[in-house]
């Protein structure tokens, strides 16, 4: 008899700071966080930075496009895919607690025809067949409950979440650490899309740094992503004239 292996997940707890919910994994590091009087808006940042694949797809098309996230969180992003810009959407989560707290805390919608949450380790199941050339925007945001740097963040964990991607697609990663951890993360994803693939902001005031990687490296032209920004703004609500401003390609 083989005995089965049993896991133990961090407690699942949130706290309310005026207006904002924040979600945590049994420690004070905040894993999401939800305007209360505004469920869809995106809180943090570094949260509305990985939306800036939305910079290098027409946004007439987005609707009909297809969202990945590996790691739920609050369901931030998740929740803006899906119900703002009306995408199909998945996400995938570990921790069975996590999906019934952004359920019953942070208005979560149950699954639909384009909505799915996949209870499922996020290495494995992004190299099921039914993802590979599939997905338009791959947002990666995987801690534990330390915070300390990504849960997966190997050269080969990126090959596969490459695979994913559609022609047009890209992956935004949340990198969140040491200097070094960053730059170790920066060359692991070099090894798996190239140099030409990957753009950066500078690091928030709370220490989160986004890299974007496209399936199909490209340079638009500086005026060309000003008018997709300003339509983003417009539509969305979004930052995206400074997205602009402030990232730039890893290698020039």
């Amino acid at each position: 008899m083989v005995k089965k292996e049993i896991v133990v997940f961090p407690e699942v707890n949130f706290s309310d700071e005026g207006d904002i919910r924040h979600l945590h994994l049994d420690s004070i590091w905040i894993q999401g966080s939800m305007r209360m009087d505004d469920p869809l808006a995106l809180v943090h940042e570094y949260i509305q930075r990985m939306m800036a694949w939305l910079l290098f797809v027409d946004p007439a098309s987005v609707s009909k496009r297809q969202a990945l996230q590996l790691g739920l969180g609050a369901a931030s992003l998740t929740k803006f895919c899906h119900k703002t810009l009306r995408m199909k959407t998945a996400a995938v989560e570990l921790n069975p607690q996590v999906i019934a707290a952004c359920r019953g805390w942070f208005k979560l919608a149950q699954d639909n025809s384009r909505l799915q949450v996949v209870l499922a380790d996020a290495a494995v199941e992004i190299q099921q067949a039914r993802w590979l050339g599939s997905v338009d925007a791959l947002q990666v945001d995987l801690y534990d409950q330390e915070a300390a740097g990504p849960v997966f963040d190997s050269a080969d964990f990126y090959a596969h979440c490459r695979e994913t991607l559609t022609p047009e697609g890209c992956m935004t990663v949340n990198l969140f650490g040491h200097k070094s951890s960053f730059q170790r993360s920066v060359m692991n994803m070099e090894k798996a899309f190239g140099k030409d693939a990957l753009w950066a902001f500078k690091a928030t005031r709370e220490g989160n740094t986004v890299v974007l990687a496209q399936r199909t490296p490209s340079r638009p032209k500086r005026a060309e992503l000003l008018e997709r920004a300003d339509t983003i703004r417009r539509q969305w609500s979004l930052p995206a004239d400074k997205w602009v401003r402030g990232f730039k390609p890893v290698t020039p």
